[in-house]
């Protein structure tokens, strides 16, 4: 099935959107979250504060980034139903942070150091710290969804795909907050692996390589 472009609008939408977000992020790593207005995060992107409401219905929706949630569940929805969910689920979040940060398929490669800011700014924020966590909540039912019927025909099978959803997600949080603390100087797609190698063993991400064609290192002690 040929895949949908986005029509001319919805591409005029996704730039105006882009643009206010960059600049809300510049200007709350440079001066502090608390402090920015929503007013002047128009401003800054030259555009009215009733149209950053429209693509951001909070302030806190502004250092969200929902590319990531989407290429999640798409690339987990599109994997073998044979697989123990925590290789489907694994694999996805570990394809959907080389497609955000590389060159990889359609969608367009989001700058590491924009990445780094919002993470930033949610680990340093409370507001932006709860906001994360509902994200992560609906993040995780959004992938349960994604699995199938299969993985959700009875009580007990929903329960378990969303423990182990549960568990990637916790492997990938990690795998983020040492990314910042390392200021990205390692490749995100390959510490997320690690860190799920560390904590389902390394068959979870087998055939996983880093941008050099190699298996990722072990994590040094």
């Amino acid at each position: 099935m040929t895949e949908r472009k986005p029509t001319l609008r919805e591409r005029q939408r996704a730039g105006t959107r882009r643009v206010i977000q960059e600049h809300a992020v510049r200007l709350f790593t440079d001066r502090g979250y608390d402090t920015v207005t929503v007013a002047e995060v128009a401003e800054a992107a030259g555009v009215s504060a009733m149209t950053v409401y429209r693509h951001f219905p909070t302030k806190e929706d502004l250092v969200l980034i929902d590319q990531p949630a989407r290429l999640i569940t798409e690339k987990v929805a599109a994997s073998p139903a044979t697989q123990p969910v925590v290789r489907r689920v694994g694999s996805a979040l570990v394809d959907a942070a080389t497609v955000l940060t590389g060159d990889e398929g359609n969608e367009p490669a989001v700058s590491e150091r924009f990445l780094l800011d919002c993470l930033r700014l949610m680990v340093s924020t409370p507001a932006l710290r709860a906001r994360h966590l509902d994200s992560q909540y609906a993040l995780q039912q959004a992938i349960v969804d994604a699995l199938g019927p299969d993985d959700a025909t009875t009580h007990d099978a929903a329960f378990r795909a969303q423990a182990a959803t549960s568990a990637c997600l916790a492997a990938m949080h990690t795998a983020l907050t040492r990314w910042a603390e390392d200021d990205g100087q390692t490749e995100l797609p390959d510490l997320i692996a690690r860190a799920l190698a560390a904590s389902f063993g390394d068959a979870i991400t087998t055939g996983h390589k880093d941008r050099g064609g190699h298996n990722p290192p072990p994590e040094q002690d």
